[in-house]
């Protein structure tokens, strides 16, 4: 029961966030679906958050919800595409995401020394906006000795300029890529943080251009994305460490493979059987298995509303004053940089 009046507040600021689209739009004289609902719902979260002081009683519910929530929303997002589909899309993504973490890791670890942060400082930075975010700086930090409070500020500089990507990258990608659904997909799915920064701009996207497929695109994109983190951390361990005698051993490979992945994946293997012969599985008739494929993409939105609500849940804009001016500017300049790299990847390949 501990989980359960967060995920609640998460919950009525999704359904409130949707409302309110619905409601906001027609007044401005505008066409339904003009706002975002959980464009709404994210916002909504960071004016309680920071208006209000939340009771600790909420805090276990709103980790839950932007945690196992989102996890259970991607994993069921699995369910919109076949195996064959999502295999496609990873491949295609693979070479932005290795120009995109290369560039940033080398690039912002330089910078960050040349302007006087700590080289584990600077690492926490580049690993986190390159890869994905508090999960890769969280993994990263013992293998190099990082401080609490170096990790802390890493932390908050992704969750900072990742949430205005969030907000601003759909909008800027459907007018960068001339609508383009798959190459605005694989830019955010390179070029936002966090995997749930990543969902929510998908979703963004999906509203307000009424075009599923950067979402399905961005989100393969970035399960990909999380999966370097089996060869990056390892790596930089052993680069910090021929600098350095501080930290400890990277950790073992399989801890690094988040099962949301693996859970994706096995969706999307029953979305491809699924799909076979005459009746799914031998049983559903197709418009049965059609069903049951919306019902779960709608369960999978409904999750994701609930996470991208808890995501602005846990945004505390008093919480950035104590980091100080260097790291939030390494924070904006690795963050614009990986836009560049991925913008610039996308335009040349495809």
């Amino acid at each position: 029961m501990n989980v359960i009046w967060g995920f609640l507040l998460a919950l009525f600021l999704a359904l409130t966030g949707e409302y309110l689209a619905g409601v906001i739009a027609p007044a401005l004289g505008l066409q339904k679906g003009a706002i975002s609902g959980i464009m709404m719902a994210i916002l909504l979260g960071i004016l309680v958050n920071n208006l209000f002081k939340l009771p600790e009683v909420l805090r276990p519910g709103i980790k839950f919800s932007v945690v196992r929530i989102l996890r259970l929303g991607i994993v069921l997002l699995g369910i919109r595409l076949s195996i064959v589909e999502a295999g496609a899309i990873g491949l295609k993504a693979l070479p932005i995401i290795i120009g995109t973490i290369v560039a940033a890791i080398a690039i912002v670890t330089f910078v960050s020394r040349r302007v006087g942060l700590t080289d584990r400082l600077g690492t926490l930075i580049g690993v986190g906006t390159s890869i994905c975010g508090a999960t890769a700086i969280v993994a990263m930090s013992p293998t190099i000795g990082a401080k609490d409070d170096e990790t802390a500020y890493a932390v908050a500089c992704i969750t900072l300029f990742g949430v205005v990507a969030m907000l601003a990258y759909p909008f800027a990608a459907h007018w960068l890529f001339d609508g383009d659904a798959f190459r605005s997909g694989m830019f955010l799915g390179t070029a936002v943080h966090e995997t749930a920064q990543v969902a929510g701009a998908g979703l963004v996207y999906q509203e307000y251009f009424a075009d599923p497929q950067a979402l399905d695109v961005a989100t393969v994109t970035k399960l990909v994305r999380n999966l370097s983190m089996l060869v990056v951390i390892p790596i930089m361990a052993v680069l910090y460490h021929r600098r350095s005698s501080e930290g400890g051993a990277a950790p073992r490979w399989y801890t690094m493979i988040p099962l949301f992945i693996v859970g994706f994946a096995a969706m999307s293997v029953l979305r491809t059987v699924g799909d076979m012969g005459e009746r799914a599985f031998g049983v559903l008739e197709p418009a049965q298995w059609k069903a049951v494929v919306g019902f779960v993409k709608q369960v999978a939105t409904y999750c994701l509303a609930i996470a991208m609500a808890a995501v602005g849940l846990g945004t505390s804009i008093k919480g950035l004053r104590a980091i100080g001016l260097k790291p939030l500017a390494v924070g904006l300049f690795s963050a614009v940089l990986v836009g560049v790299v991925s913008f610039t990847l996308i335009s040349v390949l495809y």
